[in-house]
């Protein structure tokens, strides 16, 4: 890590120029142990903050412009001032930090102009939520420079916002919830309806967890996401016939739904039912992790992976196949896709001493099937957004 923080501390006095205090702040990425497509319907979610990360460094500037670079599209600067709205537009990836900057301004916070410059070792598009970084990070960047503090949940609702508004993504809470409230060696279990959090705690000694990138993109902004959720809400708008207080699929139980099969679409049948029955998994494997009963978290796992992959379709062949493969391991509980789905990274539930053989095992497999080689990283449960310096 200290390397990392020189190394961008000189990036940052080359884009910017030498002098003034430089703050260097961190946020980390985020995996979902259990709880997929269950956050935008009023779910539960069980997610972990991990150890790579998104490091910003950023310094006051005595006028009204905030300039960001970014390490990963070097000579790129995003320009834009915070006395004048906003505009959304190229590069793209500036766009999560502005609508950030945006949306404090809209909540009433005075901001101060920045230079800042962010650099990242979450790989982009891998659904570890490398936006959601950027995002609360931006956010804790502009606080700490106007020397302001801000409860977790209000900034993970700004960062929320602005990638709806700037970003064009309808994301749930989940993402911003982590990433701005994870506390060290625990998972969080999140009600996406209250907010209301609970931390449980992981024991390293006993358990990895390991993040296996497929290597095959995706965008979240593509089609399919806001499919899935319009698929949702129909579901939900037939449930209200026969139950007005039914407000998302968090109020519906596997018996309704079962009792609904012949009566819904096929479809909006198959999205209803992963949902129920996923957010019935999570708060399981919640209890249960809690009472390191890990043989039975991992059951669940492969359930919800199953889940994802025939009721909700959001799974490729890539994923299934690290999914199986993992599964073969001795010492490997369980495995499953993890974040939106169409690619990115599967996370798999394992005993410390079967990283090695599991890791060796799908590098092998993985590059003989696929032709190409996953990213594999084990984790331990890291600490959410932090002013390094």
């Amino acid at each position: 890590m200290n390397s990392g923080i020189t190394e961008l501390k000189q990036q940052f006095a080359q884009t910017f120029g030498e002098g003034g205090k430089i703050h260097v702040i961190r946020a980390p990425g985020r995996v979902n142990l259990i709880g997929e497509h269950t956050d935008y319907n009023d779910g539960f979610v069980f997610p972990m903050a991990i150890e790579p990360h998104v490091l910003i460094a950023c310094r006051t500037r005595d006028d009204s412009s905030v300039r960001f670079a970014s390490s990963v599209f070097p000579g790129q600067i995003a320009t834009f001032q915070i006395d004048k709205p906003i505009p959304r537009g190229e590069p793209k990836w500036a766009n999560y930090s502005k609508g950030v900057a945006a949306e404090l301004i809209a909540a009433g916070i005075p901001l101060p102009g920045m230079d800042a410059i962010i650099t990242s070792t979450l790989p982009v598009g891998g659904g570890l939520s490398s936006s959601a970084a950027i995002e609360v990070a931006t956010a804790q960047c502009f606080l700490t420079l106007a020397g302001l503090k801000m409860e977790p949940n209000r900034i993970a609702l700004i960062c929320q916002r602005a990638e709806h508004e700037y970003a064009g993504v309808p994301v749930g809470i989940m993402d911003q919830m982590i990433v701005a409230s994870a506390k060290p060696n625990c998972a969080m279990l999140l009600d996406c309806r209250d907010l209301s959090k609970q931390f449980v705690e992981l024991d390293e000694r006993e358990l990895r967890v390991v993040i296996v990138n497929s290597m095959v993109k995706h965008e979240l902004s593509s089609s399919e996401y806001a499919v899935r959720r319009k698929q949702c809400e129909e579901g939900v708008e037939f449930f209200k016939k026969e139950n007005p207080n039914i407000k998302a699929l968090r109020d519906v139980s596997v018996k309704q739904v079962e009792a609904a099969k012949d009566k819904l679409d096929e479809v909006i049948y198959r999205r209803c039912r992963h949902v129920v029955t996923e957010n019935r998994r999570t708060t399981e494997a919640a209890q249960l992790l809690g009472k390191n009963q890990y043989e039975q978290v991992g059951q669940l796992m492969v359930q919800s992976h199953n889940s994802l992959r025939d009721d909700y379709e959001v799974s490729v062949p890539e994923l299934d196949f690290l999914v199986e493969e993992s599964m073969k391991i001795k010492g490997v509980y369980g495995a499953r896709m993890t974040g939106g789905g169409f690619g990115g990274c599967i996370v798999a539930l394992a005993q410390p001493r079967a990283v090695e053989a599991l890791t060796s095992h799908l590098m092998s497999e993985y590059e003989k099937k696929w032709q190409k080689k996953p990213m594999i990283f084990p984790t331990t449960a890291a600490a959410g957004v932090t002013v390094l310096e």
